[in-house]
């Protein structure tokens, strides 16, 4: 009986069991962004090799970082001014102490009174660069959006996963480079923008987004071509460096590692390579932005017709009094005015059929030649600068004469042809 009971809760812890490891797997696999490392305010040196002794191990792996950071200055400013390092000043631990911002453990061993290391020291650029002759803005590039690609097993990966090529990206120290990279980390929507597919996209609209999406002017490409002998043996990788849209081959080299764990290491050698590729390109003028990624200009805007005002007949104002007994008299004077010839416009300004009358009237000619032709019409009337008197009576005014009646085509003469 007991036996019984004893069965399904075995079963059930078996099963919680498996299932908590697949889940655990499924997150270890399934995992990925790694963020890039922001150095723009400090100045690296790497691969300072120490060898010290001391009375225990902390004596020893101090004494190590304090030999290791004067080691590092001169190492610096020797590259810098391109000098040997023999020729570089001899700072106090003290001030050395202020100019380092960190050290960066590449390889250590440490024993009971002994320690062995490689280092990597970083030192803060502002406080740095006047004892350097750095001491101003590096001048770089225009924003690179940078895609790492890896191509392996016939599987060709951007950020989808975690894989050593994005990590070895995400931890180049860009400070002294002439490049100025904006890096993905591979969280939130980056898998599905930023990925080995999207190289191949011929199409401009897509990339124009990207670019803008991610704050960037041009693309950078760089892929790793990654072949084992067998699982964990060694494995040779092939890196080339594409540019532009079009992917715009800029150079390649190869590299070879002894065995999985030398794959790292290979990978940041061909960041550090990469990045030499892609500095000498740009200094050579060869990473230009093309000029499809550009938006379109808009098309220009339709031309407004503007229609001319029409061109208004040119005369003389003057004010007509009209002096009528009824209203007849006042009808045939504004009829008469309106048919003289030379008369371009008429306008009643106020009206007094059985007293005088008020018109504003434009002529083509003088006052005396406007109270001249309403004499010859019949009328009494005199003028006084621009004002035009007119009185009396006279008929309606003569009718418009017709426009003459268009002349008939002549016809031709009919002739019988037998």
């Amino acid at each position: 009986m007991l036996r019984r009971t004893f069965l399904p809760a075995l079963l059930l812890l078996i099963a919680c069991v498996a299932l908590s490891g697949a889940l655990y797997a499924q997150l270890e696999t399934g995992e990925r962004g790694i963020l890039p490392l922001d150095s723009s305010g400090t100045l690296e040196i790497s691969g300072i090799h120490v060898d010290v002794a001391g009375k225990d191990a902390s004596s020893a792996r101090y004494a190590g970082w304090r030999l290791a950071q004067r080691g590092g200055f001169r190492a610096l400013w020797a590259k810098t001014h391109g000098r040997p390092a023999s020729e570089a000043p001899n700072l106090p631990d003290s001030v050395l102490d202020g100019l380092v911002s960190s050290i960066i453990v590449e390889r250590e061993q440490i024993g009971p009174n002994r320690y062995i290391a490689d280092l990597g020291i970083l030192f803060d650029r502002a406080r740095a660069g006047e004892l350097l002759g750095v001491g101003g803005e590096m001048r770089r590039s225009a924003p690179m959006l940078l895609i790492p690609i890896t191509i392996t097993g016939g599987t060709a990966t951007s950020v989808e996963l975690r894989n050593a090529w994005q990590r070895a990206w995400a931890q180049f120290r860009t400070s002294q480079s002439s490049i100025d990279y904006v890096r993905v980390s591979g969280m939130g929507v980056d898998p599905l923008l930023v990925n080995a597919a999207q190289t191949n996209r011929p199409g401009r609209g897509w990339w124009r987004n990207l670019v803008d999406l991610y704050g960037a002017a041009d693309i950078l490409v760089a892929e790793v071509q990654l072949q084992r002998l067998y699982p964990g043996g060694p494995a040779r990788a092939r890196f080339i460096a594409h540019h532009g849209p079009d992917n715009e081959i800029i150079g390649g080299f190869s590299l070879t590692a002894a065995n999985s764990d030398a794959i790292p290491a290979m990978m940041n050698e061909g960041v550090r390579r990469m990045d030499e590729l892609y500095s000498d390109a740009l200094a050579a003028g060869r990473l230009q932005r093309d000029s499809t990624l550009d938006l379109p200009l808009p098309p220009p805007l339709p031309e407004e017709v503007v229609e001319a005002p029409p061109a208004q007949q040119q005369g003389n104002a003057f004010q007509v009094q009209i002096a009528a007994t009824n209203v007849n008299t006042y009808n045939f004077a504004m009829a008469h005015l309106r048919t003289l010839p030379g008369m371009s416009q008429v306008i009643p300004q106020s009206i007094n059929p059985s007293g005088t009358s008020y018109v504003l009237v434009s002529y083509k000619g003088t006052g005396p030649q406007l109270a001249g032709a309403l004499i010859a019409r019949g009328w009494s009337a005199d003028s006084s600068g621009t004002v035009v008197r007119m009185s009396g009576g006279a008929g309606p005014p003569p009718p418009v004469p017709q426009p003459p009646a268009p002349t008939p085509a002549p016809t031709l003469p009919v002739t019988n042809s037998q």
